[in-house]
């Protein structure tokens, strides 16, 4: 119970994150942010996949995390596994976009990339860790 607690915690930090940015950018604003990338960063080509913003994808992948987390069993520890996984892959992918293609650095960005790093390495110890039963 306690490792499912850990991965809730960091899947509701990731969850504020990912919902702040989603307000920032359905208010079109500016983040606050301190590093000044992070404006160039949300008005790139990369804030968005498929027309949806990827704050609300991060949001949505947050929720799934802490649903998996409220459930026992090794199935929901598979499946919250396989989302962190796919979150961390794809925050990969966003900062090589902002270290390579955009050329600025967004730190609530950053702070996602930890967070979900974090909520993936957590998800992986509880598959590998997980009893059988419920």
């Amino acid at each position: 119970m306690r490792l499912r607690a850990w991965i809730g915690a960091a899947a509701l930090s990731g969850g504020a994150i990912a919902a702040y940015l989603t307000v920032v950018h359905y208010a079109h604003t500016s983040p606050i942010c301190t590093s000044g990338g992070c404006e160039k960063v949300q008005h790139s080509r990369y804030a968005e996949a498929g027309g949806i913003p990827v704050a609300v994808l991060g949001l949505a992948a947050y929720v799934c995390v802490l649903l998996t987390a409220a459930v026992r069993g090794v199935p929901a520890a598979l499946a919250g596994a396989v989302m962190a996984l796919a979150g961390a892959a794809f925050s990969g992918y966003l900062l090589w976009a902002q270290l390579a293609r955009i050329h600025a650095i967004c730190q609530w960005c950053v702070g996602n990339d930890v967070v979900i790093a974090v909520v993936a390495v957590l998800c992986v110890v509880r598959v590998l860790t997980e009893p059988d039963s419920a």
